[in-house]
């Protein structure tokens, strides 16, 4: 590392939060027994650090550090020592960091017994707690290792010594060790290994270079500190190109040290096939037999039995893999390039004869210094055959490869764009982006180069600025026009999606044209969007519902997430549900892994526009975590929008906060109006439904009331309902009426099932007292005719329920307020059957009888809790037990008290114990 970036040690682990807690318990042991712990981990993961992070913070008693005989270095002179990462090598003894201030080192001769480290174990500490660390205890001889093993088992039961070792994690581990605990380090996630880069250079690596280096790093700490170090600071700050490859055999031998070391050259062997295999990206596993014929070809034929697989090798259903990833690595990269390729040939050979032709090619191709002529097109040829079982991660590797070896710069760009639609199909934008980079490095006639804008548009639209999205897909659109006009009105439709994302309603009806366009897909969606767009409803229906009806005979994930949308926008949420299931199914089936998330968007959408919160939060939580995978923020923002919407009508008002939290900070980032309206409603409906109307009316009135600032184009009519409810106790009934005439148009048209109700129950709120009664009356009816959910029904019920009251007509108030509850507790609108309880105390309808009876009034995080507060967990115990905070069971104990009628823990149990009597002897 050379010029005026600093790459600092850092000074803190960074994640490891299961290990330190591990570890925490056994410090916390010796204080009145014994105990022994294993931490084992892959070369760079942080062994090291970790056994001097414990040595620094063990105070009770001295540290003794073991080292084998061969392994001693001098104990370090007293002074100020700050745990760090491993600034080098595993096996660079000279680059350690120093055991921490106080501690003492050992260096037992080989063949050591267990009374030995037993005797020296006293001597250290006669009186008090002492921990052992003995870092790399599986390069011990096999003696000292069971010695070893001994004293941590003596010490266990006789004294205060804590023996904590480290082992590596690329092999099982030892046999000796086997009766200890063992704590196993993961790779760092995204986040944590972001947060140590960040730490080691000040935040000042370029974006672009801080990306690559964290994918190649793979989580692995050692390896990242190690590409960092390798860097000059023009290199880090982006002023130059990175060196190729960026993790060399140089790098990956330095962090993997001893792993690679006293190999047999059959192991060897064997390791190095297993390694080539594994190094073609998206390649289905070879199988134990494809690779041991080709160790077989690669030793020439020479007749061997069958090997025993060694401790670097695990076995899978697959074939054998690697325990350690990293060493996968080393190995394929530190080989000797003659034999590398022959691994190559002996692969290519043995999967040509198997039936594997795209993975025969790729090993071919790498079988030789110098390719044959043709190879490249014949690799890309079947990259793009549609017939060739492979997965789009396989294609992309092949159409990279092909651009290798491609002379022409023509060639080269529409290879390695082929390759970013196969990756960004893989969910794997980042790996899209630097392909894309390649392309446009290489001239390019129109249609690459429209290829290109239309696979960096799509990648934009669902991971970065969607007014940039917009543009590059105007773009794709025009340059795609002349040459391939179905890809080019893809693009515009694309270019509208990503003009609607950003709540543009000018840019999006400019996108959409004014022409009628082709009667096809494509052309039917671009016509009624327009058309819905313009307010005439009446021309929107005929081209959207062409779209929806093709849905019943399309297999292709694209098309069935067309079909979603146009059953979306004309209110069709089961038709919208039946397409998005089968766009899902379609996208699993196809391997589409970007398409994965926005058929799951489309499926927690409708099923939220239908009232059915618990099937929406069910879709939007995997739809968030396959988001998140795919590298798709912008979809993830949307999934946490719905989510938030589905836990504002139950009890847990931190995780509306969580969910809003996150939709907004991408919505703010990437200009995303349409999640960002959905987090905020989800946000006032919370209020609303904790008795905050006041709150609620002002959040809404930004979203729903004419100006500059209100919602998005296609959500704020959605809100209106709620932003009634608010505004009339808020005494803002001018306001109310004045979005409630749109909200009529909307109504009529019948693109929401629900809203036909919602507006009667409107009207009702904003009636004169003679008229209400009838329209709440009426509010209930058409629920009922439309078939709507049971939570809008639910609080129409509520509200009337609250006006039956109010005018003295408590017997029938309480039958509407039982109705409602009924109905909340059905779709567990948890706060909104609390807020209906309440009235139902206010005229005396509330029960609070024990038994099984007063149990049902709980929802089931209520009841589980309730449950094990009366088995006698204490809040701490219970949140530990359900992964929720201390916070969170507080608030919910409080509910049950006040549902159940209860003055204390005793009385719940007693309660708890009454209603499980009841049920076991009905």
């Amino acid at each position: 590392m050379t010029g005026d970036t600093i790459v600092r040690p850092a000074v803190r682990l960074h994640g490891r939060s299961p290990q330190r807690r591990a570890v925490a318990a056994l410090l916390d042991r010796l204080r009145t027994h014994g105990a022994g712990l294993v931490v084992t981990g892959e070369p760079g993961l942080g062994r090291t650090a970790l056994l001097h992070r414990a040595a620094h913070a063990f105070t009770a008693g001295p540290v003794l550090h073991l080292r084998a005989g061969s392994d001693a270095a001098p104990a370090q002179p007293p002074g100020p020592v700050t745990p760090a990462w491993l600034p080098g090598p595993e096996d660079d003894r000279q680059h350690r960091a120093a055991p921490p201030c106080g501690s003492r080192v050992l260096a037992p001769g080989p063949g050591v017994s267990a009374r030995t480290l037993l005797a020296a174990f006293r001597a250290a500490a006669p009186d008090g707690p002492l921990l052992v660390c003995a870092d790399d205890a599986h390069l011990w001889d096999a003696a000292g290792r069971a010695a070893l093993a001994e004293a941590a088992a003596a010490a266990a039961g006789a004294g205060r010594v804590g023996l904590l070792l480290s082992v590596a994690g690329h092999r099982p581990v030892d046999p000796e060790f086997a009766a200890l605990p063992v704590v196993p380090l993961d790779p760092l996630t995204a986040p944590q290994a972001a947060a140590l880069l960040d730490e080691v250079t000040d935040g000042t690596v370029d974006p672009a270079v801080r990306a690559e280096l964290l994918a190649e790093a793979e989580g692995n700490p050692g390896l990242l500190l190690a590409l960092v170090r390798r860097l000059t600071a023009a290199e880090l700050r982006g002023h130059r190109p990175l060196p190729r490859p960026l993790a060399d055999a140089g790098t990956l031998a330095g962090v993997a040290g001893r792993a690679l070391t006293g190999l047999a050259p059959d192991a060897r062997d064997l390791l190095l096939t297993v390694a080539v295999a594994a190094g073609v990206p998206g390649a289905p596993d070879a199988g134990t037999d494809v690779l041991l014929e080709a160790v077989r070809r690669l030793r020439s034929g020479a007749a061997a039995p069958r090997p025993e697989l060694p401790g670097e090798l695990e076995p899978a259903a697959g074939g054998p893999r690697f325990r350690s990833p990293l060493l996968r690595r080393a190995v394929h990269a530190t080989a000797d390039p003659a034999r590398r390729r022959a691994a190559h040939r002996a692969l290519a050979g043995v999967l040509r004869a198997d039936g594997g032709r795209l993975p025969a090619l790729l090993h071919r191709s790498w079988s030789a210094a110098a390719p044959p002529p043709g190879l490249g097109d014949r690799l890309a040829a079947h990259a793009g055959d549609g017939t060739e079982p492979a997965s789009h991660r396989l294609r992309a590797t092949a159409y990279v490869r092909a651009a290798e070896l491609a002379a022409d710069g023509p060639v080269r760009a529409e290879r390695y764009t082929a390759a970013a639609e196969q990756e960004l199909l893989a969910g794997r934008p980042d790996r899209a982006r630097t392909l894309l980079a390649a392309a446009r490095e290489c001239a390019a006639p129109p249609l690459v180069r429209g290829r290109a804008e239309l696979v960096g548009g799509l990648t934009e639209l669902r991971d970065g600025p969607v007014e940039d999205a917009h543009q590059s897909l105007l773009l794709a659109a025009s340059l795609l026009a002349a040459d391939a006009p179905g890809q080019a009105a893809a693009a515009a439709l694309a270019a509208a999606d990503a003009a609607w994302a950003a709540g543009d309603l000018a840019a999006c009806l400019a996108t959409l044209g004014t022409g009628e366009g082709p009667r096809d897909a494509v052309g039917d969606h671009r016509s009624g969007m327009r058309a819905l767009l313009e307010g005439r409803f009446d021309r929107a229906a005929g081209p959207l519902g062409h779209v929806l009806r093709r849905a019943g005979t399309e297999d292709r994930p694209e098309s069935l997430l067309r079909s979603a949308a146009a059953a979306l926008l004309l209110g069709e949420v089961d038709a919208a549900r039946r397409a998005g299931a089968r766009a899902l199914a379609a996208a699993r089936h196809l391997g589409s892994d970007a398409l994965v998330p926005q058929a799951l968007e489309y499926l927690a959408y409708a099923e939220l526009r239908a009232g059915r919160h618990a099937q929406a939060r069910a879709h939007a939580e995997e739809g968030l975590r396959t988001a998140l995978r795919a590298g798709q923020r912008n979809t993830a923002a949307l999934h946490h929008a719905v989510l938030a919407l589905a836990a504002s009508i139950e009890e847990a008002p931190e995780v509306v906060a969580r969910h809003v939290t996150a939709a907004q900070t991408t919505a703010r980032r990437h200009g995303l109006a349409q999640a960002a309206t959905l987090a905020e409603w989800a946000a006032a409906r919370a209020d609303l439904g904790r008795g905050r109307p006041l709150d609620a009316a002002d959040r809404l009135g930004l979203l729903v009331l004419p100006g500059p600032r209100r919602g998005h184009f296609a959500v704020w009519r959605l809100a209106v309902p709620c932003f009634v409810e608010a505004a009339v106790p808020a005494g803002r009934h001018e306001e109310a009426r004045t979005v409630l005439a749109d909200f009529a148009d909307w109504a009529e048209f019948g693109a929401d099932r629900q809203s036909a109700g919602q507006l009667a129950r409107c009207r009702a709120l904003l009636a004169a007292p003679e008229d209400a009664d009838d329209l709440y009356r009426r509010a209930l009816a058409r629920h009922d005719e439309t078939g709507g959910s049971d939570f809008e029904r639910a609080r129409t019920a509520l509200l009337h329920g609250k006006w039956l009251r109010r005018r003295r007509r408590p017997k029938e108030a309480r039958d509407r307020l039982g109705a409602a509850l009924a109905g909340f507790e059905r779709c567990g609108a948890g706060v909104w059957a609390e807020q209906t309880r309440g009235e139902l105390r206010a005229i005396g309808g509330a029960s609070r009888t024990g038994g099984a009876g007063a149990l049902t009034r709980l929802t089931p995080q209520q009841l589980r809790i309730a449950r094990h507060v009366a088995e006698g967990a204490t809040n701490r115990e219970v949140a530990l037990t359900l992964a929720v905070s201390t916070r969170t069971v507080d608030y919910h104990l409080r509910k049950v008290f006040a549902a159940l009628g209860v003055r204390s823990r005793v009385e719940l149990a007693r309660m708890i114990e009454q209603s499980e009597r009841a049920t076991a002897h009905p």
